[in-house]
């Protein structure tokens, strides 16, 4: 996901974004206790997103 596409979002957008990628993450987490991950790099892009999306909610709180 793009830093510049993220910012133009409205406040309920991003936290319904980010509610997404947390149901990824956690599908994701009981493929991998189950041993069939086939995408192991996801785990970071994922959590990179949501650190994204999360910097952008602070940054509209504050203004």
């Amino acid at each position: 996901m793009k830093p510049q596409g993220l910012k133009d979002l409205s406040k309920t957008e991003l936290l319904e974004k980010e509610k997404g990628l947390y149901g990824e993450l956690s599908k994701l987490n009981l493929q991998r206790y189950t041993g069939s991950v086939e995408k192991p790099h996801k785990f970071a892009l994922i959590k990179k997103d949501i650190a994204r999306i999360r910097t952008i909610l602070n940054q509209k709180k504050d203004k």
